[in-house]
């Protein structure tokens, strides 16, 4: 059975993650803070022989790959991709908005006012559910959409791999966060997943371990 390590890194801080904002689809540029964040990453994951480079197709996420990659001695041999699959979920008509603002909204269906109410009580996957209900263009992924997405980005990846290949993957929080909610909820403490942070899967044929989520001080 084919097995592939992958290390996923949440993209640096952005100009949206500053203020607040809800930031899914949508886009901004990376902080310094950012990317420092990215810098960090890069650092503690140098020793690591990576045989090719993954992230979404958003700009914060290949700019932190970019910038995490130069930190590897062997940068120039590794192989980068962009796949959409590997985006952060979509929030339709509150992307942009402040973030607070949007679990007000969202709980308000549920009679919960914030997002810790909310994922607290509901979780990850039916939070999603109710995003999808309270965008009023009906364009918020929905908790369907969104894993049909990312899986169909974990079989493109199994594909574009060999037996015992180490991967970079550079994502976004809740789109880490969800992965291990699903496949390793006891690891899921309630907490975001922070910026620039590492959290490592072992991808086999028709399975996902989490070996360890959001670290900052991982040492290759």
């Amino acid at each position: 059975m084919k097995k592939i390590t992958a290390y996923f890194v949440r993209h640096g801080q952005t100009m949206l993650n500053h203020y607040n904002k809800v930031q899914g689809w949508i886009d901004s540029p990376l902080t310094a803070k950012g990317r420092a964040d990215a810098k960090r990453a890069g650092e503690q994951l140098k020793n690591i022989p990576f045989v090719a480079a993954y992230s979404s197709d958003s700009g914060r996420a290949i700019e932190t790959a970019h910038i995490a990659l130069r930190q590897n001695p062997a940068n120039m041999n590794i192989v980068s991709y962009q796949y959409p699959e590997f985006r952060e979920q979509c929030h339709g008509y509150f992307e942009g908005n402040d973030l607070n603002q949007m679990w007000q909204f969202v709980g308000a269906q549920v009679k919960l006012t914030s997002e810790s109410a909310v994922l607290g009580t509901y979780g990850l996957e039916k939070a999603r559910d109710l995003i999808h209900q309270a965008d009023l263009y009906g364009e918020a992924e929905n908790n369907d959409m969104f894993w049909k997405r990312l899986d169909r980005g974990f079989d493109k990846l199994r594909a574009n791999s060999q037996d015992g290949d180490e991967v970079l993957v550079v994502s976004h929080g809740m789109t880490i966060r969800s992965i291990v909610d699903r496949y390793a909820p006891d690891l899921d403490l309630g907490v975001a997943t922070i910026n620039g942070s590492i959290t490592k899967l072992e991808i086999t044929d028709d399975d996902i371990h989490v070996d360890f989520f959001n670290k900052v001080d991982f040492q290759s």
